[in-house]
């Protein structure tokens, strides 16, 4: 955990609990974490999820890796002292989310698991949810959509330490949900963490019935 260095400063709680914000959303707070290799399609199932939540009336927030280093992180490059300080933050920035009720979509690479843990004992901490999403994708196909380019400048030379061709990817162990998107539909990777969050009670769905039932019930 990072070293608090601010001295004399003290956490001020409202009148106002998370009970009464997750009242309100009828959903509780979790951060879905997305980690996976570049072009595994972490981003891509996060979009989709936020469509699918929306539809369902639910609240959530995309927290994209490229669209926090252009912002809060933009000061921060790839170096494994960045790279942990890049995680660290946003693993803050999706308590707060959570806390406030929001489904916060989070989508990093994340490459060691001891920057993820980290984010994960942080939630703990704060009694909030943690859903770990393992987005698998081998690095032959992941190279082969490269939507970005990055690959070919990596085996060019043109770009350092970058994950799976000059930088390691340490794999989950036990994620809560494992997605193999070169094997699944983007429909099927919705559905199975939709199911998952229903089933965990996050979001209630009075209305609502699971993906795989509603599938069932129109075969």
């Amino acid at each position: 955990m990072a070293k608090q260095i601010s001295t004399n400063v003290t956490w001020h709680d409202g009148e106002i609990s998370r009970e009464h914000r997750f009242e309100i959303l009828r959903q509780k707070g979790v951060t879905v974490w997305f980690t996976g290799l570049s072009g595994s399609g972490k981003s891509t199932v996060a979009v989709a999820l936020e469509k699918a939540l929306f539809a369902m009336g639910k609240l959530s927030y995309r927290l994209d890796g490229d669209n926090v280093r252009l912002g809060i992180n933009k000061n921060l490059g790839f170096s494994d002292e960045d790279r942990t300080e890049n995680i660290r933050r946003i693993g803050e920035v999706a308590k707060l989310f959570g806390d406030a009720g929001t489904i916060s979509l989070s989508s990093f690479i994340s490459p060691y698991k001891a920057d993820r843990d980290q984010v994960r004992a942080l939630h703990e901490a704060a009694n909030l949810q943690f859903v770990e999403v393992f987005v698998d994708c081998t690095l032959s196909v992941a190279e082969e959509r490269d939507p970005k380019g990055l690959y070919k400048k990596a085996r060019a030379g043109e770009i350092k330490n970058f994950t799976g061709i000059d930088d390691p990817y340490e794999a989950p162990e036990n994620p809560e949900i494992h997605l193999h998107t070169d094997v699944m539909s983007l429909e099927e990777e919705v559905a199975i963490i939709i199911d998952y969050l229903i089933d965990s009670e996050t979001i209630q769905t009075e209305y609502m019935t699971r993906a795989s039932d509603r599938s069932a019930a129109t075969a």
